[in-house]
């Protein structure tokens, strides 16, 4: 079959939920049968989100293959249950970097570089990458929202996608807001009649809108869209918000989403097979009431998108344990000695999760030490793991002037200092331990308990490690190193003996979580809370 491409563009405002619209999609389709892939493109000229604050644009997923992400490509994966590549995140910015790497090596023969041909034609490039792997629909995503001045090469980019194949291997899905007006009580369609305009101006045609509508959609405004935006009644598709993100292929199935793009792409496999994901909303929804309170304690509590994985992680492991989990955010600055047990009063379990810079990690330092002396359900990831090194060493140990070298690079006794390969390192971008490594578990240890497994895979972002000097006097007080990469040089895991669930590993394993398949560290570490 013929690679088919589906653009899914945006208008009115930001937020919507282009993502979740594509991915949602990129489910329903695989349930019929089909080889998805989802691809994100931002208008930004950054290079990738690596070295973006997560205040800046949330949280940075990582792929399998190292690539740094916008967090679009994390909902793809935990909706379609696809391992993603680095050719399904492209910014601007890399764009523009490929074009003028191939001006500087003279790859265009003494021409004017210019945004049409060659700007759009790197693009396009990205967008007909997947013909060589036996896909057969590419979901496109384009970030931001149509009309604004960095996006227009993406927009003039997908429009010769439409000239250069058939009608029918093409189509453009518009999402878009019906603002509902409390005062006169009804759902407005000018917003979307003016965004549907300006896509036409770049001479993109929609053939389905997707309405992001707090109410229905009456079957009035439905005729008055159709008939000002040039759609088909039955393509404009209400998107409305569910009580659970998961249910919104669901929900779109039901509107006639997915049927609607196979009728226009000539698709044969139109019976949708649902049940699975039906089975796991059912799930999802017969959880009781009985609730468990998570504390995220981290640097960037002020945006929840900083977490996102996090939180889905703890959603997955909460309907695994038929528990509603509750999620406690708080900012790791405000933590102090004198305040810790009141800060963390009546909370079930605790996270601390990665990030970067000197700021908060004290209150990170007394949370883990709460967790450890009052025997707290305790999950570190990647600085969180660091950061439970360095408490045990302090407080345990009780050795002077501990520290990371990535804070203290002076310090007398570096538990945590910089990876041997990143010594030489001087560029930030992309240059960082990145990407899916194997991990070897001790046989007997909590994490064997918890994976079933003595090998597992998890993905990585860091470039400070444990220091393997303190390897001996850490064991024998107690802090047990349950994972190590295959030559066991370095330390990926690590657990505490008296504890009833203290565990913390260099990686994050929320990004290879699912609501179907949820990360066994989180199912651990929920069922342990809810005790």
């Amino acid at each position: 079959m013929k690679t088919k491409y589906i653009f899914v563009t945006g208008g009115v405002v930001s937020g919507l939920g282009k993502g979740i619209t594509a991915a949602s999609l990129g489910r329903l389709l695989k349930n019929r049968g089909y080889k998805i892939v989802n691809q994100k493109f931002d208008p930004y000229i950054n290079v990738d989100p690596g070295t973006m604050s997560p205040y800046e644009h949330g949280e940075v997923f990582v792929t399998d293959d190292g690539a740094e992400t916008d967090l679009d490509l994390g909902h793809y994966e935990r909706f379609t249950d696809e391992s993603l590549s680095k050719n399904s995140s492209i910014t601007m910015g890399k764009i523009y970097q490929e074009v003028l790497d191939r001006e500087r090596r003279g790859d265009y023969l003494g021409k004017t570089v210019q945004v049409i041909p060659h700007i759009t034609n790197a693009i396009k490039e990205k967008i007909y990458a997947f013909e060589e792997k036996n896909v057969d629909i590419v979901i496109s995503e384009l970030g931001g929202t149509v009309g604004d001045i960095e996006g227009l090469s993406l927009i003039e980019a997908i429009r010769q996608v439409g000239i250069e194949n058939a009608p029918e291997d093409v189509l453009y899905i518009h999402v878009t807001l019906l603002p509902y007006i409390h005062g006169s009580n009804e759902l407005k369609s000018k917003p979307t009649q003016h965004s549907v305009k300006e896509l036409q101006s770049f001479g993109i045609k929609p053939d389905i809108l997707v309405c992001r509508s707090e109410t229905e959609i009456p079957e009035n405004l439905r005729e008055k869209m159709a008939l000002f935006c040039n759609v088909r009644k039955e393509n404009i598709i209400a998107n409305r918000t569910a009580s659970c993100l998961y249910e919104v292929p669901l929900m779109l199935e039901k509107e006639g989403l997915a049927l609607q793009v196979c009728k226009h792409l000539n698709l044969e496999r139109k019976e949708a097979k649902n049940q699975e994901w039906e089975k796991m909303i059912a799930k999802i929804n017969q959880v009781t009431q009985k609730e468990v309170t998570i504390a995220i304690v981290g640097k960037y509590v002020r945006l929840e998108d900083s977490y996102l994985s996090v939180a889905e992680s703890l959603k997955h492991a909460g309907f695994e344990n038929g528990v509603k989990v509750k999620i406690a955010y708080i900012d790791s600055e405000q933590i102090t000695k004198e305040n810790v047990q009141e800060k963390l009063k009546g909370i079930d379990g605790i996270i601390v999760p990665g990030g970067f810079g000197n700021r908060g990690i004290q209150g990170k330092i007394e949370t883990i030490r709460y967790a450890r002396e009052n025997k707290v359900p305790f999950l570190g990831i990647c600085l969180g793991m660091q950061m439970a090194v360095v408490e045990f060493a302090k407080n345990v140990l009780q050795l002077e002037d501990v520290n990371s070298e990535e804070f203290d690079p002076e310090c007398k006794n570096p538990v945590i200092h910089i990876m041997k390969d990143q010594k030489v390192i001087t560029k930030k971008g992309g240059t960082m331990r990145l990407g899916s490594y194997p991990c070897e578990i001790r046989k007997g240890t909590l994490a064997e308990k918890i994976y079933q497994t003595t090998k597992i895979e998890e993905r990585h972002r860091h470039r400070f490690e444990y220091n393997n000097t303190y390897r001996e006097q850490m064991e024998q007080a107690g802090m047990i190193i349950s994972g190590t990469s295959p030559d066991g040089t370095l330390v990926e895991m690590v657990e505490l003996k008296n504890h009833p669930f203290f565990i913390a590993g260099q990686f994050h394993p929320e990004f290879k979580s699912r609501p179907d398949r949820p990360a066994p560290l989180f199912v651990a570490f929920v069922n342990a809370s809810k005790k």
